[in-house]
């Protein structure tokens, strides 16, 4: 199953459970304060919980994660669920990126017991990903269909994908398609591209790239890097579309811009052949290595071809070497290519080059884990 979503408990619905406040911080906004205080004080559980909120966002008063946690913690320990909800996201997204798995399922769960949708989908996802419980994608799926049941769009397309890939539910590609509408007519990006998927694989439904370039536009317009990036293969290929190269690159850099490797590389190869723009040795590398630096093998390989020729770069047979060792671990032919370019290097090239490697690794690793 691919990667599922996660509702933010400190993001969106923060920003909801703030909705009824004054917009600025204004002395209107520090009365409102002022006065949810003086009821959260006197145990009113609903009050507390958007105090919560107020000092998490720093909204009528300076922000305060400690105090914002306090009152949380006030609310959901009278089995108020938005607090249950927003104390299991502190957890679960806990300032210094300490995340505490374990606490954070433990507060979803009460407030899923409750029937709250959002905290029902993210135990879903805690579960599916064995974050904080056993990984259990039978569990996951219950859990998501309890939200999905309650109209949850993000939960409508996470049902349907279960289905469609027969993992914690019998592979059904019918009963896929029917949740993935259900999530898509409530325009949802998720539903709209899983739609967008099975009319391109021909799975539930008769392949249509016409239909499913359709489906994939209409999330890309929401900003979904994912969708961005498959609208423009479908132009780069001419599916479902008349074949535009600058299309192509047009929405494979609105993905690539918000840090998708897949089309960071395309769009790199985009400049390296001149398709949909001008020829361009040193923008292709600088899109190369963006998708290189989150371990993307062929851009690594890429990326050791240009610095092992100069275009776009220097030519420099240490970092070369450095890009094809990383591609090696999971490309045959950048092995390779690394024995190639070693016969041209002396001994104390490719220890450097070693070196290097190292260093290049430790980087990406420590980007991977901090995502």
């Amino acid at each position: 199953m691919k990667k599922a979503r996660f509702v933010s408990a400190l993001g969106i619905l923060v920003a909801a459970a703030l909705s009824t406040f004054p917009a600025e911080t204004s002395d209107a906004l520090k009365q409102a304060f002022a006065e949810t205080k003086a009821k959260a004080e006197l145990g009113d559980a609903s009050a507390q919980s958007n105090l919560g909120s107020l000092y998490n966002s720093g909204r009528g008063v300076d922000k305060d994660y400690a105090e914002a946690l306090k009152w949380y913690r006030k609310a959901a320990e009278q089995g108020y669920a938005a607090a249950q909800f927003y104390l299991g996201g502190s957890y679960q997204f806990s300032e210094g990126g300490k995340s505490e798995h374990v606490e954070a399922a433990k507060w979803y769960r009460k407030a899923a017991e409750q029937g709250y949708a959002e905290a029902q989908f993210n135990l879903g996802f805690m579960y599916l990903n064995g974050q904080g419980v056993e990984k259990d994608y039978a569990e996951g799926v219950k859990w998501y269909r309890k939200a999905a049941e309650q109209g949850f769009a993000a939960a409508e397309s996470e049902v349907g994908l279960s289905y469609y890939y027969g993992q914690g539910a019998k592979l059904d590609y019918v009963e896929a398609i029917k949740w993935f509408r259900k999530s898509a007519a409530q325009n949802d990006a998720s539903g709209e591209i899983s739609l967008a998927m099975a009319y391109c694989e021909g799975r539930g439904v008769e392949k249509d790239y016409a239909e499913a370039a359709k489906w994939y536009r209409k999330a890309a317009d929401k900003g979904h890097a994912g969708a961005q990036f498959s609208l423009g293969l479908l132009y780069d290929r001419g599916q479902g579309v008349d074949k535009d190269y600058a299309d192509a690159a047009k929405w494979f850099r609105k993905a690539a811009d918000q840090g998708y490797a897949d089309a960071q590389f395309n769009l790199g190869v985009m400049y390296n052949d001149g398709q949909g723009v001008e020829k361009d040795y040193a923008e292709a590398v600088k899109w190369y290595r963006k998708a290189a630096d989150q371990g993307y093998a062929d851009a690594q390989i890429n990326l050791g071809n240009r610095y092992s020729k100069g275009q776009g770069v220097d030519k420099d047979y240490v970092e070369a070497y450095a890009w094809f060792n990383l591609a090696a671990r999971s490309r045959a032919r950048a092995a390779e290519t690394r024995d190639v370019l070693e016969k041209k290097m002396s001994p104390q090239q490719v220890a450097e080059a070693q070196r290097r490697t190292k260093e290049l690794r430790a980087q990406i690793d420590a980007k991977t884990i901090s995502k």
